[in-house]
């Protein structure tokens, strides 16, 4: 029961939190101002991530205390979490060159490998493979990646809440059905703490998270699926499936402005879900796709996967092939492939 209260509480301080953090962009005049790489049209206030950073930080420190959760991954979670959080807010307030953001995301990621004791033998084939020096670089660079696409990703409004909430809610799930009910409850209190920011955030939104909120749920679910990892080598590619959508449009874009040669440091627009905003001319039906792909396909999948009907290699492949194709066909729609 308390852990119920508990998650509920955190969505209330989360809205509430949000509601005063959008009182206080509007008097200070942070705004998202719209150009042409924007996907809104109207000027939006930003940082409300704030809220979602404030309430699940001080949950997990409170569930540290408790001893539901090792200390060594609440330190993680917090030194790294707080450390973006505070980078993007920066950021967000004015500017931060992208080799110093990239150098402090480096950072933020070494910090929590350290106190996670690096990455966790991968599971290929039913067979662990313990990758040894190799594995907290591979670990680092996916951290970081986990950390900037979803800044990329944060482009439309709803999109990076939904993302959370239905992969929080999936990872948690996964725990309870492995009779794990303490190691769900983090997984659930941020997806809560999300559902209080997404009240202001659904399109169309009044308020932005901002790359402190982007940043911040970036490394948090890149450390959630690592620690859920060290507990049972399938979850990984379980984490994984569960942030397909995000993964495959955000590495897709990318390899495509490296192959054509684009500067992949400047801002653009040109990410499936952007092009799919513009066709629809408005967000929410964007936002709803994905709730979809994530709940009827993703979820399934990951079950499957975390469970162990299915290997985990093999699920990652079945997963990710129709959204490969599906942002193909959308860039070759709108003429750019």
């Amino acid at each position: 029961m308390f852990s119920v209260l508990l998650v509920i509480s955190v969505g209330i301080v989360t809205w509430g939190l949000t509601w005063l953090l959008r009182r206080y962009a509007l008097a200070s005049q942070m705004m998202d101002i719209p150009n042409e790489r924007s996907s809104h049209s109207v000027p939006t206030p930003r940082g409300g991530g704030v809220a979602i950073v404030f309430s699940f930080l001080s949950v997990a420190l409170l569930l540290g205390v408790l001893g539901w959760q090792p200390w060594s991954f609440i330190i993680a979670l917090v030194g790294a979490g707080a450390g973006v959080a505070v980078l993007g807010f920066i950021d967000d307030r004015g500017h931060i060159a992208a080799r110093w953001r990239l150098l402090g995301h480096f950072m933020a990621a070494a910090w929590a490998l350290f106190w996670l004791g690096g990455l966790p033998p991968l599971q290929l084939a039913g067979t662990d493979f313990d990758l040894g020096l190799l594995g907290p670089v591979l670990a680092a660079f996916y951290i970081v990646w986990m950390l900037d696409l979803y800044n990329f990703m944060d482009g439309i409004d709803g999109l990076a809440s939904v993302e959370a909430i239905c992969t929080c809610i999936a990872g948690g799930l996964l725990y309870l059905l492995l009779g794990e009910p303490k190691m769900a409850l983090l997984p659930f209190v941020l997806a809560a703490a999300v559902a209080g920011f997404l009240y202001w955030n659904f399109p169309p939104a009044r308020i932005f998270m901002g790359d402190a909120g982007s940043g911040f749920l970036g490394v948090v679910l890149a450390l959630l699926s690592l620690q859920a990892a060290w507990f049972k080598a399938e979850l990984l590619w379980s984490w994984i499936i569960l942030l397909a959508v995000f993964v495959v449009d955000a590495t897709y874009t990318l390899l495509r402005r490296l192959l054509t040669g684009q500067k992949i440091s400047e801002a653009h627009n040109s990410h499936g879900y952007q092009y799919a905003a513009r066709q629809y001319k408005e967000h929410r039906p964007v936002t709803m796709i994905v709730l979809q792909i994530d709940v009827f396909w993703l979820l399934p999948m990951a079950l499957l996967v975390g469970l162990g009907y299915v290997d985990g290699l093999i699920g990652v492949i079945m997963a990710y092939i129709p959204l490969i194709l599906l942002v193909s066909k959308l860039r070759k729609r709108v003429g750019l492939d």
